[in-house]
């Protein structure tokens, strides 16, 4: 037989639910404001499957270039044949999250700066 070429293959593990972290999705992932220019992490979540990125984008990082009522737009680069092409995507906000990766960024400048 051969592979099965389905839009999730390969994901079982990838849009699973974490340990104790299935049932009902925190009120707080709602409540989140996003702005254009946030730097947000794509990362799909099994429990709605409304708006889920594709398993490319699963783990990328991005920034948010436009903004709905219940979804972001985010650039994302994608690695095609040797290339990195920008790609925007349209997600639904269950499936992103705020990057901590420019958090710490700044955290570092204002220690150096008190140094």
């Amino acid at each position: 037989m051969t592979n099965p070429t389905g839009y999730r293959r390969g994901t079982r593990d990838m849009f699973s639910r974490g340990y104790k972290k299935k049932g009902v999705e925190h009120l707080s992932t709602y409540l989140k404001t996003y702005k254009r220019g946030d730097i947000v992490d794509v990362k799909g979540c099994g429990a709605f499957q409304k708006g889920m990125p594709h398993k490319s984008y699963h783990g990328k990082t991005g920034r948010v270039f436009n903004v709905s009522k219940r979804a972001v737009g985010v650039i994302v680069n994608k690695r095609v044949k040797g290339k990195i092409l920008p790609k925007r995507i349209s997600v639904r906000i269950e499936h992103v999250k705020h990057s901590q990766r420019r958090k710490d960024f700044l955290d570092r400048v204002h220690a150096n700066e008190v140094k």
